[in-house]
């Protein structure tokens, strides 16, 4: 009895306090009388063995989503709610609804066509907040949106490729299932790998529009899963390149972009006269690998060399509005998935598009006039030597956004055992009429891959951030930051240890005020009960 009672209190320990319980293992084991307590039996030892593999049948035969993801070790030496509930403060922001795609907040990772992360409806404001995950194994749903019935649209990944879900909203269990193509093999690492497994959009019908890993744009019912419609872009993009995003322009032309940096429209008898065919795409030089935004004039793209507007011509062909270069660097810094900027363009209502630069020592949000692509103003965020973006802006004005260091985060790895990247978020306002950009503030929260959000609703910029632990405890939590002060509001623990990394997934915000989060091991949501 003394290996059962001896692995009881291990795991007791480990819940309690990390990684350290280890440690005290060790000293423990140099004690003799110890070593002969400890010392299993074979009843001891078939105990444990049965065991373990009833747990494992059990995980192994339950289907996805019945178990809460399992909670990693440290729950007592870090803290779970820090901060106070709060009221409302509105933003106002006007969003057009682009006619092609679901309402706003509904369509896509980035929310809109414009890729602002806003939301007209609320977020959790800290009233007794209740989190409740989901265990997928390892399979993280980074890119969600919501169905006509308000079930969740997941776009997610395993170890073999992409695979699309229809997620119960209140238990996120998948409801339906469609396997996609499998992942082709690659020299990226898989949590690198952007080719057709990482953005969908939802359109005006709810159909999801999603590019696959073996160059098709699929059409696909979000009720069922049927697959209704198949583009074959085989004929114009190369078999050593791939899609990376889609999105409709404002006449219902579906745009791709390509990870050799081509972009065109995927299929239509207006362009090539035959229905089943697409036109040539334009190569732009360098690579793509963020999404693309679009306004009532055109779409918009960044490659790692150019911020480049791009719309039909008069004869239906794609075609170069303007193109921009930006100071992309001398490398792929860490805490990026691409060299260049990390950001998809942002639109804003005063007619500039906002990105990131990658500029040494210090990167540049920088923005940009809409109708011409001259550089308005920029400004310098974060520490020399240490920033660096890979996730897109967040629109908190007609002319600010928030922006997020994600320098360091190479891998889930990264922040094991409590280690931490060199953080921060920071606002910045530009001035259209001065053409100068001010750093509004900078907060210290540490979001490594988060996509924050914004609620216009609460005035809440919703972020998923970590906490270094001489503990060596990683404890993740939910974190809302005031939009106009930058002040942490407050911090929700939704769990410890990898299994609760999000790694470059979205914060998505519901209907009802709930934030989802895809992590390595499922699901999470949070939510106010009161």
């Amino acid at each position: 009895m003394g290996l059962v009672v001896g692995l009881a209190l291990l795991a007791l320990g480990w819940f309690a306090v990390g990684p350290w319980v280890f440690a005290l293992l060790l000293v423990a084991l140099l004690v003799p009388v110890t070593r002969r307590r400890l010392r299993p039996n074979r009843w001891a030892l078939g105990g444990v063995l049965a065991l373990v593999v009833a747990a494992t049948v059990t995980v192994v035969l339950l289907p996805d989503g019945r178990l809460p993801i399992p909670p990693g070790g440290g729950l007592l030496v870090t803290s779970s709610y820090d901060g106070h509930a709060v009221e409302p403060q509105p933003i106002a922001l006007d969003v057009p609804q682009q006619p092609g795609l679901a309402p706003n907040g509904r369509s896509s990772m980035h929310d809109d066509s414009w890729a602002t992360h806003s939301y007209q409806g609320p977020g959790p404001l800290g009233k007794a907040p209740e989190v409740t995950t989901s265990w997928y194994g390892l399979e993280e749903c980074a890119t969600l949106a919501f169905d006509p019935d308000g079930r969740l649209v997941a776009l997610c990944g395993n170890r073999s490729g992409p695979v699309m879900h229809v997620l119960d909203p209140e238990t996120m269990r998948p409801l339906k299932t469609l396997d996609l193509p499998d992942r082709k093999k690659s020299d990226k690492k898989p949590w690198e790998d952007l080719c057709g497994g990482a953005y969908f959009y939802l359109d005006a019908q709810g159909r999801a529009v999603v590019a696959t890993t073996d160059r098709q744009v699929w059409t696909v019912d979000s009720r069922d899963l049927q697959v209704l419609d198949k583009v074959d872009l085989g004929d114009v993009v190369p078999d050593d390149d791939c899609l990376v995003a889609l999105l409709p322009d404002w006449d219902g032309n579906t745009w791709y972009v390509t990870q050799d940096g081509r972009v065109g429209v995927a299929g239509g008898a207006q362009r090539t006269g035959d229905p089943t065919r697409s036109a040539a795409p334009l190569s732009l030089g360098g690579e793509i690998a963020n999404s693309i935004a679009a306004d009532d004039t055109g779409v918009y793209l960044v490659t790692t060399e150019a911020l480049v507007k791009v719309a039909l011509a008069e004869h239906r062909q794609p075609a170069v509005v303007w193109q921009t270069t930006y100071d992309s660097g001398t490398r792929k810094k860490p805490g990026q998935l691409s060299a260049g900027s990390g950001t998809t363009p942002t639109v804003l209502p005063s007619g500039l598009v906002a990105i990131t630069d990658n500029a040494d020592p210090q990167m540049h949000v920088q923005f940009y006039d809409s109708r011409d692509g001259h550089l308005v103003c920029q400004a310098p965020v974060f520490g020399k030597g240490e920033s660096a973006s890979d996730n897109s802006l967040v629109a908190v004005g007609d002319a600010s956004v928030v922006v997020e260091n994600n320098y360091g985060y190479q891998a889930p790895w990264t922040t094991l055992v409590g280690r931490a990247t060199a953080g921060g978020l920071a606002r910045v306002d530009a001035d259209p009429d001065t053409g100068e950009c001010t750093v509004g503030w900078q907060s210290d929260e540490i979001a490594p891959s988060s996509v924050a959000k914004v609620s216009l609703a609460t005035g809440l910029v919703y972020a998923y951030t970590m906490r270094p632990s001489w503990w060596g405890v990683t404890a993740w939590y939910l974190t809302a930051i005031d939009a106009r002060t930058g002040q942490t509001a407050f911090s929700v623990r939704t769990g410890t240890g990898t299994l609760f990394n999000n790694h470059y997934s979205a914060v998505t915000l519901g209907s009802d005020g709930s934030a989802y989060v895809a992590t390595l091991g499922g699901m999470v949501r949070v939510r106010d009960q009161d």
